[in-house]
């Protein structure tokens, strides 16, 4: 699902960098600016 221009982001969970926690968008939804940047392959060769 792929939100419009000024809706917002739909609910999602996604692992830590570190460690086995859980993050989730509603943990920090309406408490702090948040922005998401996807980078497919990054910081790999190739």
């Amino acid at each position: 699902m792929v939100p419009n221009v000024g809706e917002p982001a739909p609910e999602f969970e996604l692992s830590w960098t570190r460690g086995k926690q859980k993050v989730r968008l509603s943990d920090y939804r309406g408490r702090k600016m948040i922005l998401l940047a996807f980078f497919p392959l990054a910081f790999t060769p190739g």
